[in-house]
């Protein structure tokens, strides 16, 4: 793996081969080693979290921001973003004042999900911890913003954490947060936030702060949103570029890929009918180990959740469904019973293709393509996270082939996959559920007209054409 950091400097390149752990994606650079040095709380709550070598992104990007540059990082999913900026933003408010106000804020972090959010709450609580008197909040929807807004009132709050939806209804309601010595703000997956629809809120946001801070933007895709979102809220920024660096699929000859170095990507081509048995198959052969498998709708993880588990080839697997239309609980329920699992199966949507870092999964399964191609390399990217080997598959129809030319342009290349001549057919045993079970027969109404809504909004509508595609068996 070999690392290109960019920048208004001339090109450095690292070369990783020789990492002193090649495995996790390390660089030989110690937190302990980086100018500006990090301060001794820092390094030991680093040291406490089993932290000691620095991966690419952080080599590069922890000094900058800790030399109050402004920077716009692109680097590939699993790379270890999340320290990147939760180091720095703890370094700058150390050397900031030490008399910090209940309601003055210092510090904001932005990510677009709820479950994102909440993970980096948690991988910033032992760095928080080492800062006097200074308090952090998670700021995401599902629960009641009036409790929030107490919480914030009694007991102040320097460091808010959480999505753009949630701060801006707080920001709208109160008046007692100070802003005005605001000294970092991140926005972590930068492309998603404004895809989701946040950019008023982001606006709004960003106007109440001083345009004296430091601003990071953190994406594993730069999209021409997160372009105009820079040139908006940066100042001079330093363009950060991570990337591993693979061979060839035709050639010996090096390339950059979009993808982690240890993840094999491929593609399996069969027939809508098919597909389910192909499904199966690819589980039951994978029994002992840890998958995500991907579906278009929040509807379609709603009835395979519940058809799945009815199939008598699948007794006994671990099967959790986890979609945005859950109930907050729920969602955390399910996210944190698959965490805890060693082997076992998540179906979702791409609520979960986003930054979370769970434990020990080794195979991403994209049943349905994504509408939007970015997301593509955010799903797979939920495996082989820090140089470990992982593999990633994804269904395509015959009449879709021409996507995985698409993502070879996009330095995402796919092998293809012989698809299973022993699957085993489970669509009767599909049909059958749907005739004895109206809450089957249901769902299955719903998830396909989810599907067919979905499908005909691709990105990519010149590949997948809405004709008489059906994903869900009848």
């Amino acid at each position: 793996m070999r690392s290109c950091f960019l920048e208004k400097l001339p090109m450095e390149t690292m070369d990783l081969s020789d990492s002193p752990n090649p495995n996790r994606a390390l660089t030989e650079t110690r937190f302990s080693d980086l100018k500006p040095p990090l301060s001794e709380p820092v390094l030991e709550a680093l040291t406490l979290t089993g932290f000691e070598y620095c991966t690419p992104v952080q080599a590069a990007t922890i000094p900058l921001l800790c030399s109050y540059k402004d920077v716009a990082v692109d680097a590939a999913t699993g790379s270890g973003k999340t320290l990147a900026f939760v180091v720095p933003l703890v370094e700058i408010l150390r050397r900031a004042s030490a008399s910090h106000k209940p309601h003055q804020v210092m510090g904001i972090i932005l990510s677009p999900t709820r479950e994102l959010s909440s993970q980096i709450y948690n991988v910033a609580q032992p760095f928080i911890a080492t800062l006097s008197n200074v308090k952090s909040i998670l700021l995401v929807g599902g629960g009641d913003v009036k409790a929030d807004v107490k919480k914030i009132e009694e007991e102040g709050a320097n460091i808010l954490i959480g999505t753009p939806g949630r701060l801006y209804d707080i920001m709208e309601r109160v008046d007692f947060l100070d802003f005005r010595n605001l000294e970092v703000l991140i926005l972590d997956e930068a492309d998603r936030l404004l895809d989701m629809g946040f950019q008023k809120q982001i606006n709004s946001i960003m106007a109440h702060l001083p345009k004296l801070r430091r601003t990071g933007l953190f994406s594993a895709t730069q999209t021409e949103a997160v372009e105009e979102l820079s040139k908006a809220g940066l100042r001079n920024p330093v363009r950060v570029e991570v990337r591993a660096e693979t061979k060839s699929l035709t050639d010996s000859a090096s390339s950059h890929s979009k993808t982690p170095s240890g993840l094999q990507l491929e593609y399996l081509e069969c027939e809508e009918d098919n597909k389910p048995s192909q499904l199966v198959d690819l589980l039951i052969k994978n029994k002992s180990k840890k998958i995500i498998v991907y579906f278009m709708t929040c509807a379609c993880v709603d009835y395979w959740g519940v058809v799945l588990p009815r199939l008598t080839a699948l007794k006994g697997f671990s099967l959790i469904p986890l979609h945005g239309k859950m109930k907050q609980t729920a969602r955390e329920k399910a996210l944190a019973s698959f965490t805890s699992l060693t082997n076992g199966i998540l179906l979702c949507t791409d609520v979960a293709a986003r930054g979370l870092d769970i434990p020990g999964v080794d195979c991403i399964v994209q049943y349905d393509p994504p509408q939007d191609p970015n997301v593509f390399i955010h799903r797979v990217g939920r495996t082989a996270r820090l140089g470990r080997q992982g593999s990633a598959i994804v269904f395509l129809l015959p009449k879709e082939e021409a996507y995985v030319e698409f993502l070879h342009i996009r330095r995402v290349p796919l092998q293809k996959k012989e698809k299973s001549d022993h699957a085993p057919d489970v669509v009767p045993q599909i049909r059958s559920a749907a005739k004895k079970d109206r809450d089957v027969m249901e769902k299955g109404l719903r998830a396909f007209v989810s599907f067919i809504r979905a499908y005909k909004e691709h990105h990519c509508s010149y590949i997948f054409r809405v004709g008489t595609v059906s994903s869900i068996p009848s």
